[in-house]
């Protein structure tokens, strides 16, 4: 191999459990890191901006949850609107993620 070729490793199909419960875990930190800071700052002209913030914020903590239970039960990184496997590079980016790219753009 030439030292001017890139290396192209192979990537997974899917996530491993433990990569996934790893990322789904950094994700809920952030986002009940996120609450606390709303909850912190307080009333305030900004008051309906920060609920709708909360509001965002727990939904998607929702969907985290239901990520661990996809894990749990062997669903994880299966689309619910085809029954395809999500690409690992989408389960990388917003790995509580439900649908493929195709189905959740017809969810939209």
């Amino acid at each position: 191999m030439s030292l001017d070729t890139p290396r192209i490793e192979a990537r997974p199909e899917r996530l491993t459990a433990h990569e996934a419960l790893q990322r789904l875990e950094h994700e809920r930190n952030s986002r009940l890191t996120q609450l606390q800071a709303i909850h912190e700052a307080g009333h305030g002209a900004e008051e309906q901006m920060m609920s709708a913030q909360k509001d965002t914020i727990n939904r998607v903590l929702n969907e985290i949850e239901a990520a661990f239970t996809r894990i749990h039960n062997g669903s994880y990184g299966i689309c619910l609107g085809c029954s395809t496997h999500i690409p690992v590079e989408r389960l990388e980016i917003l790995p509580y993620t439900r649908f493929c790219v195709p189905c959740q753009r017809t969810t939209a």
